[in-house]
């Protein structure tokens, strides 16, 4: 049987970003808080007819009555799954709030260290291509031309790259 709002919502109810059993299944009383925290990715599932689905993608199609391609954690927080958080996304937006990856030679996000030219390179995804910035001699203005670029090309789901929001 397919996921559908209706369904969800008989089987929970959502309050302040949790979701509750609305009935008693095996283990899980009614009232009690449904969903596993999975410490790898610091977000929450939960098994509906012996499939998982993460918690996250439950509550925004119990409110919205479809599921998205991606559904994006606007302050970054996995675990904060209250429905002002939640957004739909494509993959580019999605990967556009990231943090900054933990390979970054420069620990900005979207400049990099070019060997060639010994210049921070900035270079930024948009409309799926990779755009360049530019070099510079200063890690410091390399980096808020990133932050302009991000800001200009990503619009609401630009992220510079920090922890969460």
């Amino acid at each position: 049987m397919p996921l559908s709002k209706e369904m969800l919502n008989e089987l929970f109810e959502y309050r302040d970003g949790e979701i509750y059993y609305k009935v008693s299944r095996s283990r899980n009383k009614a009232g009690s808080k449904a969903g596993t925290y999975r410490p790898h990715d610091n977000a929450y599932q939960v098994i509906i007819n012996g499939k998982h689905y993460l918690t996250h993608r439950i509550v925004f199609m119990m409110h919205h009555g479809y599921l998205p391609q991606f559904v994006d954690h606007i302050d970054r927080n996995r675990s904060n799954n209250k429905i002002e958080n939640l957004r739909e996304a494509s993959l580019e937006q999605n990967a556009q709030n990231a943090k900054v990856r933990k390979d970054a030679t420069s620990g900005v996000k979207g400049v990099s260290w070019s060997k060639v030219d010994k210049v921070w390179r900035v270079r930024v995804q948009a409309n799926g291509k990779r755009k360049d910035f530019g070099g510079f001699k200063d890690l410091e203005l390399a980096e808020l031309v990133a932050m302009e670029a991000r800001h200009k090309y990503h619009g609401n789901y630009a992220n510079n790259g920090l922890g969460v929001k």
